[in-house]
């Protein structure tokens, strides 16, 4: 099947927005972090010092994740099985909307965004490079090697995001200090969504000579370096912690694309080794927070969750509990997104989007769709309003107290949180048959019964306090259940589900796989589509859906992709008019967006 990747970028129109953004942002305090406009520079009466334009460059990027930080919202959402368009809505929009082929001139579809945040990682690199050789007695190797690091991160993520998005994406290393000619297939190199992730994790894993080959996975933290005598709760700079994509949360997903595109093309031996390093790297950072006895419920599921659910978005700030990494606004010094702008009907809002009714009744209210959906917490978040003007209230709902003015456009945007952590894990586990263990990440929680337990019928403990696992579920540990290492875990974890009171979502069990594991792949396919059917209601609105889709129809599209899997769950979005949409929807995957390489 030919799946449409058409439009056009002009990446040469956007080098000059980028070029130089690094190095002419110079000095930046605390609270200036939030001011600085993405197309303006600081004047000499901020400069302190020329080392100090290497760290403040790095905050050059981040201003333009900060521009972009919603795109996918409008470019992906638009296309799945949620959001429509209102009678206020724009012509780009409902182009989107209706799958449109032809995109020319359509700012929602046009990715220059995402190239200019590539464009300041390179320069920024290039820079650092010259600024190491040239003056050696001001580098410091432990931060610039991090700060190199971290760059690298958000290069991938761009990359990545692309990829997911378009099914390809235009790679190059170079800093663009000039208009390049497109076709000079040297610097330039068009990649499919395959290759990309190819490049994205070889590029995490080992780095490159743009980076000299410092790779991906080293942390460096700005509030210890910066204000380490403030406690955490008090320091502004905890929020520069959270803006740049972590390596495991990169490394996972990129490993479920591998995983999908190798599966999907009968490797499953293959695959099966990037699903086990997905699985590793998950169980790695959140057992690190799990097992921190202060953090009684950070990053898992319980019986705190429901009460948190609408503050994960409604707080001025990301939520602790939750939050892995985040793009941060402040209205007040200008930083705003268009999330309210597109969603809420309070003026000077424009009310351009809104849930579709019919989804929001037939699925996400439905028992057959979401098992008990009656005391789902998640629903009045996805879909408030109802009547003549239903809302996506996950973003600040109308009359809030704590955003009181419509015009506060600044709601922080989630790159990676915790419940999705679980999802990749989930993902990671079902993939290699330990359907047991995922289900009790989508529904039930972890138990007690999970692990050894001796002849009293007591959970076995190790000297630091730790159980053995029982088959299937290695890699978690009793910190996750009611008897924790350190003793009683108040929030124990209960479940995607659980923690609301759902009904189980269906799930086939390890117990059910024949000893010859003929019916293992029927299986998998089935839980891995019930999954996938949960995390259509968690990302409701974030921009995370649709390529939840397009890889779960990778991994079962047998060389393409089973668009089935996709059509089924968008196409009664619209209607009397469902049929009529099917070879759009199952054409068109990916934007449509023409490179035109000469």
């Amino acid at each position: 099947m030919e799946i449409l990747v058409m439009k056009r970028i002009n990446i040469n129109s956007i080098c000059s927005v980028c070029l130089g953004v690094v190095f002419s942002l110079l000095s930046l305090g605390c609270s200036d972090f939030f001011a600085p406009d993405t197309d303006d520079t600081l004047s000499s009466d901020d400069y302190i010092s020329t080392q100090t334009e290497v760290y403040t460059g790095y905050i050059g990027i981040i201003t333009k994740l900060q521009a972009i930080g919603d795109k996918s919202v409008y470019l992906t959402d638009m296309r799945g099985d949620l959001l429509e368009p209102t009678e206020s809505s724009s012509s780009e929009l409902i182009a989107l909307y209706n799958y449109n082929e032809d995109l020319e001139g359509n700012a929602y579809a046009d990715p220059a965004g995402y190239y200019e945040v590539i464009i300041a990682c390179n320069d920024y690199l290039d820079n650092m490079r010259a600024f190491r050789k040239e003056k050696p007695e001001l580098v410091n190797d432990e931060r610039f090697d991090a700060l190199e690091s971290l760059t690298l991160r958000v290069k991938v993520w761009a990359y990545l995001t692309l990829a997911e998005i378009y099914g390809q994406a235009v790679w190059f290393d170079d800093a663009m200090l000039q208009i390049q000619d497109l076709s000079d297939t040297k610097k330039f190199k068009l990649l499919s969504l395959d290759e990309v992730v190819d490049k994205c994790i070889d590029l995490l894993d080992n780095g490159d000579a743009s980076t000299d080959y410092i790779n991906g996975k080293l942390t460096f933290s700005w509030y210890e370096w910066l204000d380490p005598e403030t406690a955490l709760a008090d320091s502004d700079y905890r929020y520069w912690d959270y803006m740049t994509p972590p390596y495991e949360g990169l490394m996972a997903k990129l490993c479920l694309w591998k995983g999908a595109a190798l599966q999907g093309s009968n490797r499953y031996e293959e695959a099966k080794t990037y699903y086990q390093t997905c699985a590793d790297l998950m169980f790695d950072a959140l057992n690190k927070v799990i097992s921190d006895e202060s953090k009684n419920y950070y990053y898992l599921p319980t019986a705190a969750t429901p009460g948190n659910y609408a503050r994960l978005w409604d707080n001025a700030e990301p939520h602790a509990r939750e939050v892995v990494c985040a793009i941060i606004y402040d209205y007040k010094r200008n930083q705003t997104n268009k999330l309210l702008y597109h969603f809420s009907s309070e003026y000077p809002n424009k009310y351009l989007l809104r849930p579709c009714m019919d989804i929001v009744e037939g699925h996400l209210e439905n028992n057959t769709y979401n098992p008990g959906y009656s005391v789902d917490k998640r629903t009045s978040v996805i879909c408030a309003g109802r009547g003549n003007k239903p809302f996506l209230a996950k973003y600040r709902p109308i009359g809030s107290t704590r955003r009181p003015d419509p015009f506060q456009d600044d709601v922080h945007i989630y790159l990676f949180r915790a419940t999705e952590y679980h999802f990749f894990l989930m993902e990671a586990l079902n993939a290699l048959g330990r359907f047991s263990a995922a289900d009790a990440l989508l529904n039930a929680g972890l138990k007690v019964d999970h692990f050894l337990k001796d002849a009293d019928g007591n959970m076995e403990k190790d000297a630091d306090g730790y159980g053995t696992p029982i088959e299937g579920f290695e890699g978690f540990t009793n910190d996750w259940t009611s008897q924790a290492s350190w003793g009683t875990r108040k929030y124990p974890h209960m479940g995607i589900r659980g923690c609301f009171g759902l009904t189980s979502r269906p799930m086939n069990l390890s117990s059910d796989i024949e000893e010859d594991g003929s019916n293992l792949f029927e299986m998998m396919r089935e839980n891995d589509l019930s999954i996938l059917d949960e995390e259509l209601i968690e990302y409701a609105g974030e921009g995370k859906v649709y390529p939840c889709m397009i890889r779960t129809a990778r991994r079962w599209g047998k060389g393409q992709y089973d668009v089935s899997i996709i059509s089924e769950r968008v196409l009664p979005k619209y209607g009397a008019n469902a049929e009529a949409m099917r070879q759009k929807v199952e054409s068109q995957i990916f934007v449509p967006w023409d490179l035109k390489l000469r």
